[in-house]
């Protein structure tokens, strides 16, 4: 309805949603096999981990962390806006046993398109921590705007796998020993 010269009407406003206000989901996917225990990378991880949770809730974005390890994928913290102590849930998560990254990728999916469905207009950006010990590689996520791989691996044989995914997905690839020497 236009307005033009008669006076403004409740009829005449109009909500419409902008991309800039539905902010930014940062979805983590944090690799809790037994591989990523050993040499202590999970506990860089997750050094890491409550890092950006910090940065995260004082940028005012949102966030949300699965964790895959033995045969499942699970979500440690749902698509939410980022809180201030997060000591507490990041210390307790365990690990062990395989790495089901491609369970990981698909609950991301699941719960993305959610967020998605909901909130056009956000834009979402997916974080693989991992050392890439495992065999098959997953699909990029569809619902993912920016992926970043962030690499673990620091065996003596390397396999690669990280840097193949970033290539995979069209990622940005970061080495973890370089993120953790920037604290």
């Amino acid at each position: 309805m236009n307005k033009a010269t008669a006076p403004l009407l409740a009829e005449h406003l109009q909500f419409h949603r902008q991309a800039a206000e539905d902010g930014l989901l940062h979805c983590l996917l944090l690799d809790c096999s037994g591989s990523m225990l050993k040499r202590s990378n999970l506990a860089l991880a997750k050094g890491l981990l409550l890092r950006w949770t910090e940065q995260i809730y004082r940028q005012r974005g949102e966030l949300a962390v699965i964790g895959f390890a033995g045969n499942q994928a699970r979500l440690l913290q749902p698509p939410q806006k980022a809180v201030p102590y997060n000591d507490a849930w990041i210390a307790a998560i365990g690990g062990g046993g395989g790495s089901p990254a491609v369970n990981a990728v698909q609950l991301a999916e699941q719960t993305l398109a959610k967020v998605r469905k909901a909130a056009p207009g956000k834009k979402i950006g997916l974080w693989l921590l991992s050392d890439g010990r495992f065999s098959q590689l997953p699909a990029r996520p569809r619902h993912a705007d920016f992926c970043v791989v962030v690499d673990f691996e620091n065996q003596q044989l390397p396999l690669g796998r990280a840097a193949q995914i970033a290539r995979l997905w069209d990622a940005e690839h970061l080495r973890a020993v370089d993120l953790i020497g920037d604290q």
